[in-house]
């Protein structure tokens, strides 16, 4: 299983530090808070694995405090938080030994692979080794899930939850995942309801049939298409979403290759994949994780 990382977050706004915290604690991570450098000095005595530092507090800013980190632990990764108007500040940071750097708004998926990267770096003897799926999908407890009788109108309330950008501070925000999974009494996956489910659910049967050979030369009028969508949408606003969702995504091993997570979703035409550990699903891995491994790996 994923290791717990304990993450040392250090900002002197103090809804951020509550916010950020909420959000690290939700993705498996063990998170401390300091709200300025001199009380993150001192938490250094706690061991956390991975600093989060802002550049720009009161008191010790996030340089000294990266300098008085350093000095007292020089392989302690620590990743920076700027602004856009500071961008060259961070960038000095790295050659004070900070690990990487982030602007604000910072997303928080991209802000939890980057001290995931830092603390697998520092644990790691001999250099780059690729992580598993494990360490890079979004946990079970973290995704949307739904019984199949759940109605369409309920599901959409709950995805637009999901899937609607939350600027939780105007430095951080955390985007959702689109898509709910389905499953039965026994915590087994039936299938999954995606956006392009919905979009299917509302067309006409007729629309979605197979068309003559005629039909590429057919001109719909107009008024053909008037109210269409929104009467197709509320046609099943009471329909189970058991009764439009898609199969299952295909599943993977949490320990298998993030090369073989590539692989089934170019192969499969599939933009996520359902992670199992022991027999049991542990997660899934979209394609958006695996852009930030790119990221990483170009960064490297």
């Amino acid at each position: 299983m994923r290791e717990t990382i304990k993450v040392l977050m250090v900002d002197d706004e103090k809804q951020f530090r509550t916010t950020t915290e909420k959000l690290l604690n939700r993705k498996g991570f063990q998170t401390l808070l300091a709200a300025s450098g001199e009380e993150a000095t001192a938490k250094l005595s706690e061991q956390p694995d991975v600093v989060v530092l802002d550049i720009k507090m009161g008191g010790m800013d996030g340089h000294q405090t990266l300098r008085e980190m350093k000095a007292q632990h020089p392989d302690l990764p620590v990743i920076m938080l700027t602004g856009h108007g500071a961008m060259r500040s961070a960038k000095e940071a790295l050659g004070e030994g900070a690990y990487d750097y982030l602007t604000k708004p910072c997303d928080i998926d991209l802000l939890a692979s980057k001290i995931r990267d830092a603390y697998h770096q520092r644990n790691l003897a001999g250099g780059f080794e690729e992580r598993r799926v494990m360490g890079v999908m979004v946990p079970l407890q973290e995704y949307t899930t739904m019984t199949g009788d759940v109605t369409i109108r309920e599901a959409v309330a709950t995805l637009k939850e999901s899937f609607a950008l939350k600027t939780a501070t105007s430095r951080i925000m955390e985007t959702g995942h689109r898509s709910i999974l389905v499953m039965d009494n026994q915590e087994g996956l039936e299938g999954i309801l995606t956006i392009c489910d919905l979009l299917e659910m509302a067309m006409p049967p007729y629309l979605k049939a197979p068309k003559p050979s005629t039909a590429d030369s057919i001109q719909y009028s107009p008024m053909f298409w008037k109210n269409m969508f929104s009467q197709g949408i509320l046609a099943h606003a009471e329909t189970k979403i058991r009764d439009v969702m898609s199969p299952p995504p295909p599943v993977i091993d949490g320990t298998a290759s993030i090369m073989e997570a590539a692989y089934m979703m170019v192969n499969g035409n599939a933009r996520r994949l359902v992670v199992a550990l022991s027999g049991r699903i542990a997660g899934v891995i979209r394609e958006q994780d695996l852009f930030f491994v790119i990221e990483r790996i170009l960064r490297a």
